[in-house]
């Protein structure tokens, strides 16, 4: 089901969503929205449903109750029912937690597999252009296979992956995971450049607060599968006491 709404927008709303694994409830009620243009952060510690709330997003798991709604240029799109390939083929691209790359396969090969979306492969030199120049260890690299490279430089990668798509609707799954802080520092940083660039709207998952804020327009904390707080702002979210308790140990 799709309707035209206002040209350009690139948005995505849940509503009430609840989703688990068998018997095993991961998410309830869980409501947000990310409006055209923004970053908005998800936060919260391992385990509490930052991964599996990209996963409905995405079709991966299929929420029992509640709705999802993308819009892609101005027409809005209800997410739940459709498979994977076809959310992917709108314009809504997933950077996974883990990165999960094509170990065996060489950076440029494995930027290709990003491109398979008719509507991405009229700009395939263009993106890919503007991955090597953004991310110059890959151009560097782009003959070498990806599972040699170093933690940072297979997150660039999945990043380059991604963006190969054209994606209208960016989701990144805990970037931050398993690097050095200053890798983490300059994925993040590569994130936004992504977004400005590209116009992107950015959902990011991520358990790294202080990083999450410095990029995000404004965010949300998720305890046990619910939202516990919608910060309006990055300023809200440091000043929230769920916060104070989840990340500053106070």
């Amino acid at each position: 089901m799709s309707q035209t709404t206002n040209g350009g927008a690139n948005s995505l709303v849940i509503e009430g969503v609840d989703a688990g694994y068998g018997s095993v409830r991961a998410l309830e009620d869980v409501s947000l929205r990310v409006d055209t243009g923004e970053t908005v952060a998800l936060l919260g510690t391992n385990g509490n449903g930052k991964s599996t709330v990209m996963k409905c997003i995405l079709g991966l798991v299929r929420p029992t109750k509640g709705r999802i709604v993308a819009t892609i240029d101005g027409v809005a799109h209800d997410l739940i029912g459709k498979t994977t390939e076809a959310i992917v083929d709108l314009g809504i691209a997933l950077v996974p937690e883990g990165r999960r790359l094509f170990p065996k396969l060489t950076v440029e090969e494995n930027l290709m597999l990003g491109a398979f979306r008719p509507k991405a492969r009229a700009s395939i030199k263009t993106n890919l252009d503007f991955c090597y120049t953004t991310f110059s260890r890959l151009a560097e690299r782009r003959q070498q296979l990806a599972g040699s490279m170093s933690g940072g430089e297979q997150q660039m990668l999945a990043l380059g992956r991604a963006l190969m798509l054209s994606p209208r609707i960016l989701l990144v799954d805990e970037p931050s995971v398993g690097l050095a802080p200053i890798l983490v520092s300059r994925t993040i940083d590569a994130i936004k450049e992504l977004k400005d660039q590209f116009k992107l709207t950015v959902l990011m998952a991520e358990q790294n607060f202080h990083q999450a804020i410095r990029i995000a327009d404004r965010g949300y904390v998720i305890v046990h599968g619910h939202i516990a707080y919608e910060g309006a702002s990055a300023t809200d979210l440091n000043n929230n006491d769920i916060i104070r308790q989840l990340y500053l140990g106070t």
